[in-house]
């Protein structure tokens, strides 16, 4: 069975780049706790959004998804789930819910992944929530000729209780020496868990749980504020570049950590940096019209209704609307798609 030494691999890690990115992540700490003391309004309008885009973006990633508009009435607890879909994506909402709220009471735990993955289902009571799995499962991926071709085979099933036990106590011995930044243990665990696959079902989504918690119990806790998950979905292929670099060998102990920690320490530096700008621009005093069109002179794409609501939450729908329809008449905004794809795009 693999055996998990932590302190030999995040000694590999201790390199010039991510030694940066480690003092990046801890300045840019530094000025999220300003903004918390100076500007508490601008970030608590930003705590909702978070959480409806986290929910939204990670399961989409799973092909798990409902409309707009259910899923705000989903999040604000305002319906019942009428589908699969929906129960799970009100399962993740529960347990986003509880990390946000609890983080650091939430202990690292074998049990406590157990709980975290049985409220996951809470309202579709399988079977299999809160037990590890009971066969050995395949990641795969489609080939171009439409076969499925394994691409990492992850921890059998019968060793997956005792995996899950071993990373957990790395995970503690290491915070307890304090000898490596909580942040990349964090990582090298998250990396680990959705490697071992414990589940019949739910990894990603687990482990895109766990990171949040992870990152909010090692004080870093940007997640809060702009999407996590948003920013993984935005960059999604890189994001499986990563995950499959680092996977290599990865049976034998022999991996290399490194692509997945710094495609990581990649997104909470753009999750700070959205951060930053939410905040300036907000803050600036600016009218609604100009902080919309700053929105527009730096989107990349297009953007739904609800995606601008959601980069501006100070902002009504109404307001939006008669923005959308003035900046149109001008020229500076032209419609794509039609009902549910509309969307908005710069005109350049």
């Amino acid at each position: 069975m693999r055996q998990f030494d932590y302190a030999a691999k995040l000694s590999e890690l201790m390199t010039p780049q991510v030694m940066a990115a480690i003092g990046d992540m801890r300045e840019h700490r530094g000025k999220q706790a300003l903004y918390e003391s100076t500007h508490p309004d601008v970030l608590e309008s930003l705590v909702e959004v978070a959480k409806i885009q986290s929910t939204d973006t990670s399961n989409r990633i799973e092909n798990i998804s409902t409309s707009d508009k259910r899923l705000r009435d989903l999040m604000a607890d305002k319906v019942v789930p009428r589908n699969r879909d929906e129960r799970e994506i009100s399962g993740y909402r529960y347990v986003l819910d509880l990390i946000h709220g609890s983080h650091d009471d939430i202990p690292i735990s074998p049990n406590v992944i157990l709980q975290l993955h049985r409220d996951l289902y809470r309202f579709s009571s399988d079977a299999f929530a809160g037990r590890w799995k009971d066969s050995d499962n395949v990641i795969a991926e489609r080939a171009a000729d439409g076969e499925l071709v394994a691409r990492f085979r992850p921890t059998s099933a019968a060793a997956t209780p005792a995996a899950i036990e071993q990373i957990c106590d790395e995970y503690r011995s290491q915070l307890e020496q304090g000898t490596y930044d909580p942040l990349l243990v964090s990582l090298m665990f998250a990396f680990d868990f959705v490697s071992i696959h414990p589940f019949n079902d739910g990894n990603g989504r687990m482990s895109r749980l766990l990171t949040l918690l992870l990152l909010y119990k090692s004080g870093y806790t940007v997640g809060k504020y702009v999407s996590v998950e948003k920013e993984i979905e935005r960059t999604k292929e890189t994001y499986y570049e990563a995950l499959a670099a680092s996977s290599d060998c990865w049976q034998s102990g022999e991996n290399d950590y490194m692509p997945f920690v710094t495609y990581m320490l990649g997104v909470l530096t753009a999750c700070y940096k959205e951060l930053d700008e939410r905040v300036v621009l907000v803050s600036a005093g600016g009218s609604n019209e100009e902080v919309l069109r700053s929105y527009f002179e730096h989107l990349i794409g297009a953007a739904t209704k609800y995606d601008i609501l959601d980069a501006n939450p100070t902002m009504s729908k109404r307001t939006v609307e008669r923005l959308l329809k003035k900046f149109q008449d001008e020229g500076l905004v032209r419609k794509v798609g039609a009902a549910r794809s509309t969307a908005y795009k710069t005109v350049r």
